[in-house]
């Protein structure tokens, strides 16, 4: 089954939050409008609205309060993508010329702090000090997380450990924030909204990991960038960081770099493969998403906690 199909009884809430979006990056300047506007247009999957939602089932949803969080998170990750864009100088965003391709860095840049200022707009709306010391939180580490990708590009001797607090803060983090403000805005308990963190972060480690596993193993049309496009912007994944393991990989995996053409690339791709670190990456992903579960079977019944369960499920089978 979809994804999709797996939370369409959400659709008329996240009809409300897509229009929403819109409505919120609409600018005065023409520039950051339309720059705006082509992100938005790009899609997604919207997985941190829909996060944000489910969680607000556990208390009192009422989507005029939720729909402030679950679009300022949105933003968040929008804006987290354009400068994302300009750090790896990447041409294409699912399949679309980014933001810094279509016009440039700088543009990109303040198109991205835009997009992140109205996010906090947005949550001058919820009258709550726990939910905006989480995000304040949240974002710091982000931010921090931003840093660490800079000085991470073709590091090659970083460890697992330093890769896994990378993806935390680059992904894990927003997901399980996510779930957590949508709960503390519909007024739960400190225990309940504490463990939908819990169970957002380890869905989101697996999420990226997998996504890490995708680059190598998917094709351009599924990715909508060619195989191999974080390798070659320097980002070193749990699977390259495994392959190299093997003394007889790094000589081929340390020399690409930005000027790497799509003939290294490949190689490098089939040594990653032959090494066993796909195999090894996924079993990694599957544990995180176990932790997940577990943590997911502790709350309350309901259909947002059966429907998060299908779609951790669904994370995990996505196709490699």
């Amino acid at each position: 089954m979809k994804l999709k199909m797996l939370y369409s009884f959400l659709n008329a809430d996240l009809q409300i939050i897509e229009k929403e979006l819109e409505a919120t990056i609409q600018a005065n300047s023409p520039v950051l409008r339309e720059a705006s506007m082509h992100l938005l247009q790009a899609g997604g999957k919207r997985i941190r609205p829909v996060f944000v939602l489910l969680a607000s089932k556990f208390g009192t949803h009422d989507i005029h309060v939720t729909k402030n969080v679950a679009v300022a998170l949105e933003l968040i990750h929008m804006a987290s993508l354009v400068h994302d864009d300009v750090i790896d100088d990447a041409e294409l965003r699912r399949g679309a010329p980014t933001i810094k391709s279509k016009w440039d860095n700088r543009v990109a840049m303040y198109t991205g702090d835009y997009i992140f200022a109205r996010s906090l707009e947005l949550m001058a709306n919820i009258d709550n000090s726990v939910a905006h010391q989480i995000l304040s939180n949240t974002i710091v580490e982000v931010c921090i997380g931003e840093i660490e990708q800079i000085k991470d590009k073709f590091n090659f001797e970083q460890n697992i450990k330093t890769y896994f607090r990378r993806i935390k803060r680059k992904t894990a983090l927003l997901i399980a924030t996510s779930c957590q403000l949508g709960a503390v805005a519909s007024g739960v308990s400190e225990d309940i909204h504490k463990k939908l963190f819990l169970f957002g972060y380890y869905v989101g480690m697996s999420y990226q990991i997998t996504d890490d596993i995708l680059d190598f193993t998917a094709s351009e049309k599924d990715l909508g960038k060619p195989a191999g496009s974080d390798l070659l912007q320097g980002n070193i994944t749990l699977p390259v960081l495994y392959a190299m393991e093997h003394d007889s990989n790094k000589e081929i995996l340390e020399s690409i770099n930005e000027n790497s053409t799509q003939e290294d690339i490949a190689r490098a791709i089939s040594v990653i493969k032959s090494s066993g670190a796909i195999e090894r990456s996924i079993a990694v992903s599957d544990l995180y998403l176990k932790k997940a579960l577990f943590i997911l079977r502790q709350l309350p019944e309901n259909k947002a906690k059966k429907t998060f369960m299908e779609i951790a499920k669904n994370i995990g089978k996505r196709k490699f």
